[in-house]
């Protein structure tokens, strides 16, 4: 799904303890022998510091955090930014975070010490940008590969971003009900993505999460497939799956209704999907991997003979990004957290004739989970 783009809007973040998340990334360093940490990634740096512009680059040392972007933003990046010295520049960000870097270690060149050693996010920074950066920093300034540090800080939540998350699922939820609302045979899915997307606005929504997808009749066996210009038939499954951004945070749910009266095998279908659900809703829970889990919907599954057409993880973290840390799929060690919040997904996809999604947002607490999305899961025939 595609990533929501970061807006210029001053939003502010209050509420969220900046400086504490420094320091623990701070604490991090030295472990992983950096000398800094260059983060380039937007929702990191807003998680980091609260500065939600297009443009930033933001510099951890041992000793302070530095926010580097330009005069376009530097009536956002004083109200927005928290625990680090904005630097405002008629270059680019990173053009200034070499710079900086440069003029830093010359400082430390006529000494007898180890070169500075500045970690940089090669899962977000190009290879020209690395390229253009590395050649502006002299022989005692050396750029190494991080590992996701702030994506594993991210992965789990504080009490402030659960709550945020839990009042942009509640508004997502909400917009299920305009959908029952809209889809009958003949309406466009479009149509109906965009009912759903104006009812969002209206509730208050930054944006959605991921361009909406509503799937119907044989289109529903696509488990990414967008509202497109089809329109509704007379008869067959309609899969919608959306979310919202509100706070900064992202929501996550899939449903699927029907439209007509399904047969016995869409039925028993629905059925095998919705206990797989259930099944790995309740595998959830602190010190277990994330592959249990998944495992537990594919077994489900495998008792209803459906298993090979599931063809996606059973989920993904939520938070500031649709999809983050940690991946909820076969073989994946990420032992769940107090606090992590993943979705729990699993679906069938019969290619040519029909598919099922049912997808709800959870949060992993001291014993177990608690269930975020409000939405019933009966199968609701229109």
């Amino acid at each position: 799904m595609a990533q929501p783009t970061m807006g210029n809007q001053i939003r502010g973040n209050p509420g969220m303890d900046h400086k504490a998340r420094q320091l623990r990334l701070r604490n991090a360093l030295a472990a992983h022998r950096l000398d800094a940490l260059v983060v380039t990634h937007p929702p990191n740096i807003l998680y980091l510091c609260g500065f939600s512009g297009s443009a930033g680059a933001l510099v951890l040392t041992h000793a302070k955090s530095l926010l580097f972007t330009d005069g376009r933003y530097t009536t956002q990046a004083r109200s927005e930014v928290q625990g680090a010295q904005i630097v405002i520049g008629r270059k680019g960000p990173l053009a200034a975070v070499a710079y900086w870097l440069a003029t830093h270690s010359r400082k430390n060149s006529h000494r007898r010490v180890p070169p500075f050693r500045a970690g940089i996010e090669g899962e977000h920074l190009s290879v020209a940008a690395r390229d253009r950066l590395a050649a502006q920093l002299p022989s005692n300034c050396r750029l190494r590969l991080a590992p996701a540090l702030v994506e594993g800080a991210r992965m789990v939540k504080d009490a402030q971003e659960i709550q945020r998350i839990r009042a942009a699922v509640l508004t997502g939820a909400g917009l299920f009900e305009r959908a029952l609302a809209v889809i009958h045979p003949g309406v466009k899915e479009t149509d109906v993505a965009a009912e759903m997307e104006y009812a969002a606005r209206q509730a208050g929504a930054e944006a959605m999460s991921f361009p909406t997808i509503v799937a119907s009749g044989s289109r529903s066996a696509l488990p990414h497939g967008r509202a497109s210009r089809s329109a509704v038939p007379a008869r067959g499954f309609v899969v919608c799956d959306f979310g919202v951004i509100l706070t900064d945070y992202c929501s996550d749910m899939t449903r699927t209704i029907y439209v007509g009266r399904p047969s016995s095998e869409e039925r028993r279908a629905y059925q095998a999907v919705k206990e797989a659900q259930q099944a790995a809703v309740d595998a959830v829970r602190p010190g277990i991997s994330v592959g249990e889990v998944d495992r537990a919907a594919r077994k489900s599954l495998k008792n209803n003979c459906l298993v090979k057409y599931f063809t996606h993880s059973t989920g993904h973290g939520v938070g500031l990004e649709i999809h983050e840390a940690p991946r909820v799929g076969a073989g994946q060690t990420e032992v769940l957290q107090p606090g992590m919040v993943i979705t729990v997904e699993p679906g069938v996809y019969l290619p040519g004739r029909f598919g099922v999604r049912i997808e709800d947002m959870v949060v992993v607490t001291e014993r177990g989970c608690e269930v975020l999305t409000p939405t019933r899961k009966e199968l609701i025939e229109i």
